[in-house]
């Protein structure tokens, strides 16, 4: 792990190796894989799992229950959701869980409600606001997310 900055805050966590940290990082519980790279003011709450090869920008939010597989990039101010109906004044929370295949790419300021699948190599637009699993292998736009087409077989996809 290398970490480029002096303030962040870390943790309970396991860090893969070359994993690189940035600045105003908050990483609670966590596990990140090997040769990842986290940008500054991201957070990642306990009980997250992130695989090896990743890439998350600036602002990304992972709360408990998001699983990220490997090769995955999540683009700057990305939010994840983990409870359908929350509360300020009930506490009645629920963690749903969230997963991300391999390969995938989220754009930047996509919200990821939580109970989604979203397969391997799909791409996410930037801005989408996905409520529903996303295939593999295809592209998502739009509130809610909606299916615009299908990546060919030569488009370059993530191993």
């Amino acid at each position: 792990m290398k970490l480029l900055g002096e303030y962040q805050i870390i943790k309970d966590c396991r860090i893969g190796k070359n994993t690189v940290i940035r600045n105003f990082v908050n990483l609670y519980g966590c596990e990140i894989g090997d040769n990842c790279k986290i940008a500054s003011y991201v957070e990642i709450q306990r009980g997250v799992k992130i695989g090896n090869g990743c890439k998350i920008e600036a602002f990304a939010y992972l709360p408990t229950g998001v699983i990220i597989e490997d090769n995955v990039f999540i683009g700057p101010g990305v939010v994840f959701t983990n409870d359908k109906f929350p509360r300020a004044y009930v506490d009645d929370f629920k963690l749903v869980q969230t997963t991300v295949k391999k390969g995938a790419s989220i754009g930047a300021n996509a919200t990821i409600v939580c109970g989604v699948t979203i397969g391997e190599n799909a791409v996410v637009g930037a801005g989408a606001v996905v409520t529903k699993d996303v295939p593999p292998n295809t592209v998502v736009v739009g509130n809610p997310a909606k299916v615009i087409r299908e990546l060919k077989e030569n488009e370059p996809k993530l191993p």
